[in-house]
């Protein structure tokens, strides 16, 4: 199970005060700082365009996001889905060098899609934490 503190990490750890699940849940309903994503997309080598096609966040509204310097609750809620599975995948893999290669990797139990661009919906990240939770207990996938 991924922490508070892990998440948080992988968030880029600029969201003072956040020491649980439940405060990190409030952060996300306020809107996470814009930093928060391009520490994602460097912690685990997810080039931005990709990243911003799977948060449905055109290039535009990204540019004005960076501006205004924080997500919004929506955006902010698919960046932590993105992060809290690559902090499982870092988690169970051993570090995060590996978990950004098996993010960007076709996967065979994912119909041939990479995990990174099944994270575009709730179910498809529940499929990709799947994946990893049989990694993490040798099956084959």
């Amino acid at each position: 199970m991924v922490t508070a503190a892990h998440l948080k990490e992988a968030l880029g750890g600029g969201l003072r005060g956040a020491t649980d699940l439940g405060a990190l849940a409030d952060r996300v309903r306020d809107g996470l700082p814009y930093p928060a994503l391009d520490a994602v997309a460097k912690r685990f080598d997810i080039p931005i365009r990709e990243l911003t096609a799977v948060l449905d966040l055109p290039e535009r509204t990204m540019a004005r996001r960076k501006r205004e310097g924080r997500l919004r609750a929506g955006e902010s809620d698919r960046l932590f889905r993105v992060a809290r599975v690559a902090a499982l995948a870092e988690e169970i893999l051993g570090d995060n060098a590996k978990a950004a290669r098996w993010l960007r990797r076709p996967n065979r139990a994912l119909g041939g899609k990479t995990p990174l661009r099944a994270l575009d919906t709730d179910p498809g990240a529940s499929q990709v934490e799947s994946v990893l939770h049989r990694v993490e207990h040798g099956v084959f996938s």
